[in-house]
Protein backbone atom coordinates (compact mmCIF):
# COMPACT_ATOMS: atom_id res chain seq x y z
CA UNK A 1 0.00 0.00 0.00
CA UNK A 2 1.07 3.56 -0.60
CA UNK A 3 2.19 5.56 2.40
CA UNK A 4 0.07 8.53 3.46
CA UNK A 5 1.71 11.80 2.39
CA UNK A 6 2.32 14.53 4.95
CA UNK A 7 2.45 18.05 3.51
CA UNK A 8 5.37 20.30 4.43
CA UNK A 9 4.96 23.92 5.49
CA UNK A 10 7.80 26.13 4.25
CA UNK A 11 9.05 28.50 6.96
CA UNK A 12 9.79 32.05 5.75
CA UNK A 13 11.07 35.26 7.33
CA UNK A 14 7.65 36.77 6.68
CA UNK A 15 6.12 34.18 9.01
CA UNK A 16 3.66 31.39 8.38
CA UNK A 17 0.67 29.94 10.19
CA UNK A 18 1.03 26.58 11.91
CA UNK A 19 1.21 23.68 9.46
CA UNK A 20 -1.59 21.23 8.81
CA UNK A 21 -1.56 18.35 11.27
CA UNK A 22 -1.92 14.87 9.75
CA UNK A 23 -3.58 12.13 11.76
CA UNK A 24 -1.38 9.09 12.28
CA UNK A 25 -2.04 6.21 9.89
CA UNK A 26 -0.70 3.02 11.52
CA UNK A 27 -1.89 0.89 8.59
CA UNK A 28 -0.16 2.71 5.70
CA UNK A 29 2.25 4.88 7.70
CA UNK A 30 3.67 8.10 6.21
CA UNK A 31 6.04 9.72 3.77
CA UNK A 32 7.34 13.28 4.02
CA UNK A 33 9.18 15.07 1.18
CA UNK A 34 12.70 15.58 2.54
CA UNK A 35 15.17 18.21 1.37
CA UNK A 36 17.51 17.67 4.32
CA UNK A 37 16.01 20.67 6.14
CA UNK A 38 12.75 19.08 7.31
CA UNK A 39 11.62 19.30 10.93
CA UNK A 40 8.83 16.98 12.07
CA UNK A 41 6.52 17.76 14.98
CA UNK A 42 4.93 14.65 16.49
CA UNK A 43 2.13 15.07 19.04
CA UNK A 44 0.65 12.29 21.14
CA UNK A 45 -2.99 13.34 21.44
CA UNK A 46 -3.77 10.36 23.68
CA UNK A 47 -4.24 10.52 27.42
CA UNK A 48 -3.62 6.91 28.40
CA UNK A 49 -0.32 5.53 27.00
CA UNK A 50 2.91 6.64 25.36
CA UNK A 51 3.02 6.08 21.59
CA UNK A 52 5.94 5.25 19.27
CA UNK A 53 7.09 6.99 16.11
CA UNK A 54 9.68 5.21 13.94
CA UNK A 55 11.98 6.79 11.35
CA UNK A 56 13.04 4.33 8.63
CA UNK A 57 16.46 4.51 6.98
CA UNK A 58 16.50 3.25 3.39
CA UNK A 59 20.10 2.09 3.13
CA UNK A 60 22.09 -1.00 3.94
CA UNK A 61 25.53 -1.42 5.51
CA UNK A 62 27.52 -4.50 4.54
CA UNK A 63 24.34 -6.00 3.12
CA UNK A 64 22.43 -5.48 6.38
CA UNK A 65 19.36 -3.27 6.70
CA UNK A 66 19.88 -0.26 8.93
CA UNK A 67 17.86 -0.48 12.15
CA UNK A 68 15.02 2.07 12.17
CA UNK A 69 15.05 4.73 14.86
CA UNK A 70 12.05 4.38 17.21
CA UNK A 71 11.15 7.06 19.77
CA UNK A 72 8.47 6.98 22.45
CA UNK A 73 6.24 10.06 22.73
CA UNK A 74 4.85 10.47 26.27
CA UNK A 75 1.14 10.92 27.00
CA UNK A 76 -0.22 14.32 25.86
CA UNK A 77 3.26 15.44 24.75
CA UNK A 78 4.86 16.89 21.63
CA UNK A 79 8.36 16.21 20.31
CA UNK A 80 10.26 17.85 17.43
CA UNK A 81 12.65 15.88 15.20
CA UNK A 82 15.12 16.77 12.48
CA UNK A 83 16.76 17.71 10.33
CA UNK A 84 17.01 14.50 8.34
CA UNK A 85 20.05 14.45 6.00
CA UNK A 86 19.04 13.14 2.57
CA UNK A 87 22.19 10.99 2.43
CA UNK A 88 20.89 9.00 5.39
CA UNK A 89 17.09 9.28 5.15
CA UNK A 90 16.55 9.83 1.41
CA UNK A 91 14.44 12.39 -0.41
CA UNK A 92 11.30 10.78 1.02
CA UNK A 93 11.32 10.42 4.80
CA UNK A 94 9.45 7.26 5.84
CA UNK A 95 7.73 7.63 9.19
CA UNK A 96 5.80 4.84 10.93
CA UNK A 97 3.35 5.36 13.80
CA UNK A 98 1.93 2.77 16.16
CA UNK A 99 -1.42 4.52 16.64
CA UNK A 100 -3.71 7.18 15.14
CA UNK A 101 -3.30 9.20 18.35
CA UNK A 102 0.03 10.43 16.94
CA UNK A 103 -0.36 13.63 14.91
CA UNK A 104 2.33 14.77 12.45
CA UNK A 105 3.18 18.26 11.24
CA UNK A 106 6.14 18.87 8.91
CA UNK A 107 8.10 22.09 8.38
CA UNK A 108 11.06 22.98 6.20
CA UNK A 109 13.48 25.90 6.37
Amino acid sequence: MARTAVSVTQITRAGVAAGTEAAGDPTNNHTVPNNGKVILQVRNSGSTVARTVTFRLPGVVDGQAVTPRAVSIPISSTRWFGPFPTGDYGSQLHVDVDNAELKLTAYSI
